[in-house]
């Protein structure tokens, strides 16, 4: 799933396989990322007493220490983690497909400033600082790269993801398997089981066919070939993804942009009556809405990621 390539300017995709045309055309197929005002509104969804409730003020805290590198080892291949020294819960901050963990680099700091907690963010297999794998991309992997991340460093409890667009379905995998590990879950615009219906599923793999051939035309690149890994196996991926049910235990809360990661209004109605559905799944959990924001939440409207992940601190005690 990816945005819009744009001359002279790098690719910053979103959601690769679901706007993977806009990768390979320069048609957008996706919202656009562009900046916009300030403005906060929140959803009718339900809430819970853990995560509502007005912004939590925060902890008095030291001024953020700069983060430091740790490479991990999982099975054949090294992954890069970047870690800023605080408090637990632990903020593991996941990018969309195809960012890497530069995607944070603003909100990381003012995170650990403004929280005094430790701020964790990485790169995925085939990004940034670690290594490729490959063959397709499949989450299960993508979990246990987390995980074995997590391990090394001593984070094995007192958790919260923030995940955006494409690291919701890790967050979603993770915390079916490892829900003790987490406090909770701040999913930004998440791609969610309840998105990924048959005729969706099936919609999305007809538009990414023509594309994907086009894309193996092209040079071989690290980009290309992580577009091409994440596109194959794309149909089965989600439709098992589509049965999968985020654990009851675990509080989320799930911001959703204005404009949606499309332009079509049959997709982006779809996009987000899924976080409603979501949302409704239990009582622990948020549904917020980004005003005024693209896909991009994180550049467009950090201060409602702020917000959110303040008030499931505070409910964390």
């Amino acid at each position: 799933m990816t945005e819009t390539v744009r001359k002279n300017r790098r690719l910053r995709p979103a959601l690769v396989g679901m706007c993977l045309a806009a990768a390979l055309t320069g048609i957008s197929a996706c919202a656009d990322s562009t900046p916009s005002d300030s403005g906060n509104s929140k959803s009718p969804g339900r809430s819970s007493h853990r995560n509502s409730g007005a912004p939590a003020a925060a902890k008095p805290s030291t001024p953020a220490v700069a983060a430091s590198l740790r490479m991990v080892e999982n099975g054949d291949h090294s992954l890069a983690f970047h870690v800023t020294p605080g408090r637990l819960p632990a903020l593991v901050l996941d990018a969309g497909g195809g960012e890497d963990s530069s995607y944070w680099k603003k909100m990381a700091p003012e995170l650990a400033k403004k929280t005094g907690s430790m701020v964790v963010t990485y790169d995925r297999a085939g990004m940034g600082k670690s290594d490729e794998v490959p063959g397709a991309w499949k989450v299960e992997n993508a979990v246990s790269d987390l995980k074995a991340g997590l391990t090394k460093l001593g984070i094995t409890h007192d958790v919260i993801l923030v995940s955006h667009s494409q690291a919701g379905e890790v967050a979603t995998y993770f915390a079916k398997e490892n829900p003790n590990w987490l406090t909770g879950a701040v999913l930004v615009d998440g791609s969610i089981p309840e998105f990924y219906t048959d005729e969706e599923t099936a919609k999305i793999e007809a538009a990414n066919k023509a594309q994907v051939e086009a894309l193996k035309d092209q040079p071989s690149t690290r980009q290309t070939r992580q577009l091409l890994a994440t596109a194959d196996g794309y149909g089965p991926m989600h439709r098992a993804y589509h049965q999968v049910s985020w654990p009851q235990g675990v509080p989320a809360t799930a911001i959703v942009s204005e404009k949606t990661p499309f332009e079509t209004p049959d997709d982006a109605q779809l996009w987000r009556y899924a976080q409603q559905e979501f949302v409704k799944g239990a009582p622990n959990r948020d549904l917020v809405t980004a005003a005024k924001s693209s896909h991009d939440i994180a550049h467009d409207r950090p201060d409602v990621i702020v917000t959110a992940v303040g008030q499931m601190l505070k409910a964390a005690g």
